[in-house]
């Protein structure tokens, strides 16, 4: 087999899919928000909000108010740059107004945008902080299997992809290109636990186990409620696509509501009730009240004494 004239017959293909497709003609100047960046930004945060837990600064001797400072001029720097690059690359098929050669982004020009947004952003992580401090607690009243908030901090999934959620939900809230969908997705590739940054979720939300986790979209979640693995807070139907953006096509959990392993809960107009209980391995696509239990049909549980074998 000739070497050179496979290379040469498979770069030719893919070629013909590249012209195809048309995504992949980037321009001279143009560039793509870069994912280890974004990545770094996310540990940035993370140490800002747990102090002393992943990173090398000794708080006993470091005064919180200028550790805070620093790693918010840190995350201001590196977030700037990359919500630039995602808006201009947003932006790179659309012209400046009147002639303008530079383009415009909400009626702004792109550095004064990139600082306003930037700066929302920033403004935005002391509410952050109390978020994810709040689901820290709820996971430590309830999982009895826990020791204490340290144990939860470091090691559970469930907060972390929680955290990266709070801190992405901020980022999608402002409108800001690919970065929200970035952070979700690295939580997803790290936990198993699919958060989609435009979902809304209120306080201490409990995620145990986490795995397999899905929590679509326009999911809406209240206060209080608790999860577990292998839940999905998904769409009924997605054949329509992109006629369906921005359409409310995910459930509703109400305040206090548990939701127990393996259960899917599908549907915009799909409400579950304060204070519910929906068992595992349940299909649910109806409203449930409040107050209420629900649960697939149980098979019955038959037992048959076996003999013991000889020893």
């Amino acid at each position: 087999m000739d070497i050179k004239k496979v290379i040469s017959k498979t770069a030719s293909e893919l070629d013909k899919n590249y012209q195809n497709q048309g995504i992949f003609e980037i321009g001279v100047g143009e560039k793509l928000p870069k994912r280890s960046e974004i990545i770094s930004i996310l540990e940035e945060i993370r140490r800002l909000i747990f102090p002393g837990y992943f990173g090398t600064e000794n708080t006993s001797i470091v005064p919180l108010d200028i550790f805070a400072g620093n790693e918010l001029s840190i995350i201001y720097e590196k977030l700037y740059k990359q919500i630039k690059i995602a808006i201009l690359f947003s932006l790179r098929d659309k012209k400046g107004e009147k002639g303008s050669q530079e383009p415009k982004y909400n009626g702004k020009g792109i550095d004064e945008a990139t600082e306003e947004l930037t700066l929302e952003f920033i403004k935005e992580l002391p509410k952050v902080q109390n978020l994810i401090l709040k689901d820290v607690e709820a996971e430590l009243q309830g999982d009895p299997a826990a020791s204490s908030l340290e144990e939860i901090i470091f090691s559970y999934p469930g907060i972390y992809a929680i955290s990266i959620y709070r801190v992405a939900h901020v980022l999608y809230e402002l409108k800001i290109p690919f970065i929200p969908r970035i952070m979700t997705e690295h939580a997803h590739s790290k936990t198993g636990i699919d958060i989609n940054p435009g979902a809304t979720i209120g306080e201490y939300f409990f995620i145990d186990h986490g795995t397999g986790i899905v929590i679509g979209e326009t999911t809406t979640i209240g206060n209080h409620v608790k999860i577990y693995q292998g839940v999905t807070l998904g769409a009924l139907s997605t054949m329509k696509g992109q006629e369906l953006s921005g359409v409310k096509r995910h459930p509703t959990i109400e305040d206090d509501v548990v939701v127990y392993a393996n259960t899917t809960i599908l549907g915009g107009e799909t409400v579950v009730g304060k204070g519910s209980v929906v068992a595992g391995n349940t299909f649910l696509t109806q409203s449930v009240p409040e107050n209420t239990t629900v649960s697939a049909y149980m098979p019955e549980l038959k037992l048959k004494a076996r003999k013991a074998p000889k020893k």
